[in-house]
């Protein structure tokens, strides 16, 4: 007699089941349009899939749909969103409420924009628990506690009595997690959450979330422009464009056996070309755009003129008229906080800034319209830099009117020309920031410093929320104009193959100091200081094995103790 084989079990249906998705919006004419045609995907339980595309593409409408939410102007006009046993697209307003931060949870790109800097960390973590009446309030206090350690934070039993500003950017991130993660949710939408982070924090937090999901056994939904991260905690790739699916497979296949034109494009654009240096006209040689000497800076009440924190430590530098200057490092190494010093925003206490030969006063309140039009900054949170209330047109108007005093027809005119130098539609001069994506945004951002017509940009992280195409155009157009105005760029980033496209010299911070002064192009080949170093082998590769390699190199790991 034939033994019986057992029966093998089978496969677990998926726990998300999206079919023939279209999501449509009002356009500025009243027209309505579609701007998601038919998607359709399956999630199952475990798995990580990452949306990615261009800005525009779909990635955040659609994520954001899992939770039966649509931007202002938008709705769901068609097809079906299964999450678990829940018809997301059939339920009402009020049934979605009690679904969200329980079965689906969203972590958002800008941390800093999504907690209120009046309430303590723990009371923000675990007000989910407190709405959904999930657990009394000691128990959701001990589970933040737990989460706080699985997430890799310092002074897990302590962190949640801190307010938002008294934690580093890439701790805020996690503490974000932590605060979706607090309801056990079955579905995780991560919505660009390491955008902002430099590369050893961007590590770190990537390894926590990968670890948090593979032990609460969640599935999640991951959207993100940066290939290199993708590759780190996807196992499968879905590629928009337009609203549409372009390509769907494993990360390895997307990767490395990508067959759709467009997938091969954003492949392409993840590495810049390299820089070309504008060669400065002679006469403009031997005098430097920027001068920088023994400048210190820091926050707190000053006592004898000096702040309770310093943050710069005689920071002294040149760059040369139509170079530019990259400034790396950690979160808190005092990137910002130079570029900051330079504009005026936060007056040093000590040291000198020439721009184009003209001592600045440390004080951007007592500078003189003129030298505020020479330096101009572009910030890296657009959600907090813009006016919420005011309309793109009247936000990029104001800087006309007051460097140029342009009004009527010719302001109306200049407005157009700045939206077209960031390649973007002169409808958009009518909507307000909340109607348009973060890619956008930071346009806007990088627009309305052209306004001045300055002759140096300090770009604070710039194109972190860009997706890896318009990145790669924006920098182009920055290299344009730079051929065509003369511009020279101070340029923050955690991103070094940004800057070693855009940048002819680097200086690498570390704890409000530079300890390295090199030039773009031979970086890698000459960094000695072991932080430059550490920073160089921290950048993520295309290769979905890297980050569980990087974990088991003993020479990161001592250098990630030593920090």
């Amino acid at each position: 007699m034939t033994q019986a084989q057992p029966m093998s079990a089978p496969p677990s249906p998926p726990l998300v089941e999206v079919r023939d998705l279209r999501i449509g919006a009002v356009t500025d004419a009243g027209r309505k349009v579609e701007i998601i045609r038919g998607v359709s995907f399956d999630i199952a339980p475990g798995e990580i899939v990452a949306l990615i595309g261009e800005s525009g593409s779909g990635k955040t409408t659609i994520a954001l749909s899992l939770m039966g939410h649509t931007r202002t102007g938008c709705s769901i006009e068609g097809g079906e969103i299964r999450v678990g046993t829940h018809q997301v697209a059939r339920m009402t307003e009020r049934e979605r409420a009690r679904l969200r931060g329980v079965e689906v949870a969203y972590v958002p790109q800008s941390a800093a924009a999504a907690f209120n800097p009046s309430q303590s960390i723990m009371d923000q973590v675990i007000e989910i628990a407190a709405i959904h009446r999930l657990m009394p309030r000691a128990e959701a206090e001990a589970k933040a506690r737990t989460l706080f350690r699985a997430l890799a934070l310092p002074d897990p039993d302590t962190i949640g009595e801190r307010y938002p500003h008294q934690v580093s950017g890439g701790q805020l991130q996690r503490l974000a997690a932590a605060m979706a993660l607090i309801g056990d949710p079955r579905l995780v939408i991560f919505d660009e959450p390491t955008t902002a982070l430099d590369v050893t924090t961007q590590i770190e937090v990537l390894r926590a979330f990968k670890s948090v999901m593979a032990g609460g056994g969640m599935a999640g939904v991951y959207v993100s422009h940066d290939l290199a991260v993708v590759a780190q905690i996807a196992d499968r790739i879905i590629v928009l464009k337009g609203g549409e699916v372009q390509e769907e497979g494993s990360t390895d296949a997307i990767l490395h056996r990508a067959r759709h034109p467009y997938t091969r494009q954003l492949l392409a654009a993840f590495e810049p070309a390299p820089h070309s240096p504008v060669a400065p006209p002679p006469e403009a040689l031997p005098r430097p755009i920027l001068e920088v000497v023994n400048l210190s800076a820091g926050y707190g009440a000053r006592h004898d003129g000096v702040p309770a924190v310093t943050v710069l430590k005689d920071i002294s530098f040149t760059l040369e008229r139509g170079r530019n200057l990259g400034v790396i490092g950690e979160s808190g190494s005092g990137k910002s906080t130079l570029a900051r010093a330079v504009a005026g925003i936060l007056p040093p206490f000590r040291g000198n800034i020439v721009v184009d030969g003209h001592e600045m006063a440390g004080d951007m309140r007592r500078r003189s319209r003129e030298d505020l039009r020479r330096t101009q900054m572009v910030f890296q949170l657009a959600d907090t830099a813009l006016n919420p209330a005011q309309p793109i047109g009247y936000i990029l108007g104001r800087p006309l009117q007051f460097y140029h005093g342009l009004r009527g027809k010719a302001l109306e005119a200049r407005v157009n020309q700045l939206l077209d130098m960031v390649k973007l539609p002169s409808a958009v001069k009518h909507r307000l920031p909340s109607e348009l994506s973060g890619g956008q945004k930071q346009r806007i951002n990088f627009a309305r410093a052209l306004a001045a017509e300055p002759e140096l940009i300090l770009c604070d992280e710039i194109t972190s929320a860009l997706d890896t195409v318009v990145a790669a155009a924006v920098i182009e157009l920055l290299k344009e104009l730079q051929r065509e105005l003369g511009l020279s760029y101070m340029f923050i980033s955690h991103d070094l193959s940004t800057v070693e496209a855009i940048c002819d010299d680097v200086l690498v911070m570390y704890k409000g100091q530079i300890v390295e002064h090199l030039p773009a192009a031979r970086m890698s080949a000459e960094a000695h200081h072991p932080y430059s170093r550490l920073l160089i082998s921290s950048v993520p590769k295309l290769d979905p094995g890297w980050l569980d390699g990087l974990a088991q190199d003993p020479a990161l790991i001592a250098a990630f103790a030593r920090r």
